[in-house]
């Protein structure tokens, strides 16, 4: 067969961590979700780890992993992070790789990317250089082989970018139609073909040869059907996306063609529901009816090298039509936005950044020159660092790059250096730019870290750069009247996120009064060793003192702090940490034991501000998951007693509210707020519990039919979905437990009456897998074990609740 199809899935979110803490805090737009790439990874990585193939009825037939069967990359702050948080579908998705070399050739479907997403073009020689080497050994790290292929961020690209890229060793990159210039077949030297207007045959690859005399191999995805795929409703139906694919073939052309296609990966479950599984049906498709050869572009090179040269459209990309004005311009290309909005904030945004790059580099050079004749070099080999931050190879790491051995500070000062350039390059990831308004949280988190490489600069070297990059950030106007510019956006929205190891200490001391901690713990990137703690208390009020080691896993720097924090009640805190001497601090202690104990709180509150003085700290100082955390345990109490009232007014005046109810006349709006409360809050209690308690339940569905309310439905089925996958994953565990299956059958009929949004795909992987290993041998014993057969009813029961389909010929082959 000479017909192949190669689909591409570029997977990315941007590196969306606070570059203190080195974690995602909570971001209220992806409720019910934690944060973007917890709700991202939902609706979509995880989908195509196991997506559905269905039959006319809707049912499951077979579950799939997509990523054995396209090419894809993954970015590589976005691995690190589901490695971390999501361990199952980053397994997934390694195993992916795995598989499809079975598949194609030995041939692995991953690609590598440039490190944090920059626009290369616009990035400098040395940036561009570690980019590739960061995406290259991060790579190799994860999936334990040497990439063939790298995806350049928003296929942004120029002749040193690629000549860097086939220096390390990469054989080929993708592009989009129109990143073409002209080609010419391989053995004629002036028959050059004009194909810059997207005329780029993409059914076959291209060579590029490079000034320094390397090359490297070009792939030009199908525009128009990436087009239909991401835009134009293509994923509606399976099988119309494989025909579309596969009736591009010429049928005239005796060679190997491949019909390859590149979007976000993102566009298969995430911007288009079930798009997951118009993929899954898409692939099957193709194979089962012999349509053509699925494969990926490392095998498909290997197999038919290209014919052809070809001239790339230098400083272009897949995302702007103006080349790369997107990240640099008012091009006119944006996300929309509201009426009169522009984008005249992105040059001089690049320009601030551009002039601390500038700033910091000379400066990481000199001081670094101290411990290294290749501070460039050292910065490629930070990588081994970021991958492993373990203390043996952070120590094995600063012995390699000085030679010598190193004095403490020297150790911190050169982690401090490398972080400066690490934050120096997370300052340029491409989505900073990409949307319409510089307040948004793209924006937010790159002048997030262009603020942590000021603040290591002013730490290592006494330089402070915070006013010049301010100065210059006051020329990037806001669309947003409030926000004004850049620099009022600075200060409101990047400095309240600073921390220093005072802060961190501040945050130990609060937390305290709410968490008991063992003698050590982590802190998100810091410990904390506590060397003494005393907690008073005398009614509400509550007065924490202690001295604690804080030390940065990140940096080394630590600094032994002194706290003294007096919680009033409620969100009244009054604190104050310094690194006070073991003398000052056991004076303080035992003047302020004394006041506390005498109930003399003026003279506690003056002690706090006469020890810390510049140095006090309040909740607005904590985390912000943690203040949301304490915000809602003070405000626990004032809900129950909100609770309790509107549970009475319910239950005195629920006989007459029932009349008006039964009799079609609307219930006066605080009425129905009440029973609006009551009710969500109740269903939320049962759903919520671990055993969900039936009767109850029963009761609460019946009463939420007889009203007409607004019902908490995200909520929900939020916390449903949740319920039902850990009942499966009990069931798994205890698959002879035929009360705990009749439970959930009885449990998803009532929610059916909810008709609430569920997300079973957990729920329904775990049936799955129980289908294929548990089923057949308890189904073989049914015709004689009365038990059995009962299991099996329910269980066949449970498989048309959960909408798979238990007889299917693929399961049943595949058990």
């Amino acid at each position: 067969m000479n017909r192949f199809v190669c689909i591409h899935g570029h997977f990315y979110q941007p590196h969306r961590e606070n570059p203190w803490l080195d974690e995602v805090e909570v971001q209220d737009s992806a409720y019910p979700y934690h944060d973007w790439n917890e709700r991202v990874t939902t609706e979509c990585y995880a989908r195509n780890a196991a997506a559905r193939i269905l039959d006319d009825n809707r049912h499951i037939l077979d579950i799939v992993n997509n990523y054995s069967k396209i090419s894809f990359n993954f970015g590589p702050t976005l691995l690190s992070w589901m490695q971390d948080k999501d361990p199952e579908i980053y397994a997934a998705v390694l195993e992916a790789d795995r598989l499809s070399q079975q598949y194609f050739s030995g041939h692995g479907s991953a690609m590598a990317q440039v490190y944090n997403h920059i626009i290369m073009p616009l990035a400098n020689t040395k940036d561009k250089r570690t980019q590739i080497i960061w995406g290259i050994k991060d790579f190799e790290s994860r999936f334990k082989r040497k990439p063939e292929g790298m995806w350049l961020a928003e296929t942004a690209v120029d002749i040193e970018s690629l000549d860097l890229m086939a220096e390390q060793g990469i054989k080929f990159t993708v592009l989009a139609p129109h990143q073409a210039k002209r080609i010419k077949q391989g053995d004629q030297d002036m028959l050059w073909r004009d194909v810059s207007v997207a005329k780029v045959d993409p059914r076959v690859p291209y060579r590029c040869y490079l000034p320094s005399g390397r090359q490297i191999s070009i792939f030009f995805y199908d525009g128009p059907i990436a087009q239909g795929v991401a835009f134009e409703g293509l994923l509606n139906n399976g099988e119309h996306f494989a025909r579309r694919l596969t009736d591009d073939f010429s049928a005239s052309n005796p060679n190997a063609q491949v019909m390859n296609i590149a979007t976000d990966g993102e566009t298969y479950g995430h911007h288009h529901k079930f798009g997951d599984m118009a993929l899954a049906y898409c692939l099957h498709y193709i194979e089962s009816n012999k349509l053509a050869q699925l494969t990926i572009y490392g095998e498909f090179l290997k197999k038919f090298p290209p014919t052809q040269e070809v001239e790339i459209v230098e400083n272009s990309s897949w995302s702007c039509i103006h080349g790369i004005e997107r990240w640099r311009a008012d091009c006119g290309c944006s996300t929309g936005g509201q009426s009169g909005w522009n984008q005249r904030w992105r040059a001089p945004l690049r320009q601030s950044l551009d002039w601390l790059r500038d700033q910091l580099a000379p400066l990481y050079e000199v001081q670094m020159a101290a411990f290294t004749n290749d501070p460039w070099g050292a910065r490629d080999k930070y990588i081994e660092v970021i991958l492993d931050r373990s203390e043996e190879k952070m120590g094995k790491f600063l012995q390699n790059i000085a030679g010598r051995p190193l004095k403490e500070d020297e150790k911190i000062k050169i982690l401090k250096l490398l972080e400066i350039q690490t934050n120096a390059m997370l300052m340029y990831t491409s989505c900073g730019w990409f949307f319409n308004e510089v307040s948004g949280l793209e924006s937010v988190q790159i002048l997030k870290y262009a603020a942590r490489a000021i603040q290591l600069a002013k730490d290592v070297a006494s330089i402070d750069l915070e006013e010049g990059f301010t100065y210059r950030l006051a020329s990037v106007i806001s669309n947003v009247p409030e926000f004004k510019d850049g620099a009022q956006i600075y200060r409101t929205m990047v400095k309240p996120s600073v921390v220093d190891l005072l802060r961190v200490g501040a945050h130990y001391a609060m937390t305290s009064l709410f968490e008991q901690y063992a003698t050590q713990t982590n802190m998100y990137s810091y410990t904390v060793k506590s060397e003494q703690y005393d907690l008073k208390e005398a009614g509400r009020l509550r007065l924490a003192l202690g001295r604690a080691v804080v030390r940065s896993k990140d940096t080394w720097e630590q600094a032994t702090v002194c706290f003294a924090v007096l919680h009033l009640g409620d969100h009244n805190f009054i604190g104050g940490v310094d690194c006070l001497s073991v003398d000052e601090f056991t004076k303080m202690r035992t003047l302020m034991t004394n006041a506390f104990l005498e109930s003399d709180i003026p003279s506690v509150i003056g002690i706090i501000k006469d020890y810390f003085k510049y140095h006090n700290y309040s909740l607005w100082h904590l985390f912000k998951e943690e203040q949301q955390k304490i915000l809602n345990q003070v405000l626990s109490s004032t809900m129950d007693d909100i609770e309790t009232s509107f549970r009475q007014i319910y239950d005195h005046h629920y006989p007459l509210m029932q009349i008006k109810n039964e009799i079609s006349l609307p219930l006066p709006r605080m009425l129905m707020t009440v029973v609006e409360f009551v009710l969500n809050r109740d269903i939320s209690a049962v759903l919520e519990a671990e055993d969900v308690d039936i009767k109850r339940f029963k009761q609460l569905v019946e009463e939420m039919k007889r009203w007409s309310f607004k019902r908490d439905q995200a909520n929900f089925a939020f916390l449903a979905s949740g319920r039902i996958s850990s009942l499966m994953k009990r069931l798994s565990d205890y698959p002879d437990n035929i009360h705990l299956l009749d439970k959930i059958i009885i449990i998803l009929e009532l929610l059916g009456q909810l008709s609430l949004d569920l997300d079973l795909w957990k729920a329904q992987n775990i049936y799955f897998a129980m289908g294929r290993k548990i089923y057949p041998e308890i189904a073989s014993q049914a015709g004689g074990d009365e038990l059995a057969a009962r299991w099996v009813k329910l269980f066949e029961q449970l498989g048309e609740n959960l909408l798979v389909k238990i007889t299917s010929p693929l399961l049943i082959s595949k058990s």
